[in-house]
């Protein structure tokens, strides 16, 4: 068995998936099983989210490098 990961959202994986889309219909020899990336994530969704909208909540302060100490 060999297990091959096609990117559907470019030209050419849609292509490829739709080519073995055809094999496993006419051949008992090409098998498709889709996986969800979602399933396959390691990390706690609220933390992806967090991460993800970090950007929104971001507050940056400027300091002079002369005035640096005096601001801790």
């Amino acid at each position: 068995m060999t297990t091959i990961t096609i990117n559907k959202r470019t030209k050419e994986g849609k292509l490829l998936f739709e080519m073995a889309k055809l094999l496993s219909e006419n051949s008992k020899g090409v098998v498709i099983t889709e996986n969800d990336e979602k399933e396959k994530s390691p990390y706690n969704p609220e933390f992806v989210k967090k991460v993800l909208n970090s950007h929104k909540n971001d507050k940056r302060v400027t300091i002079k490098a002369d005035k640096l100490w005096e601001s801790i």
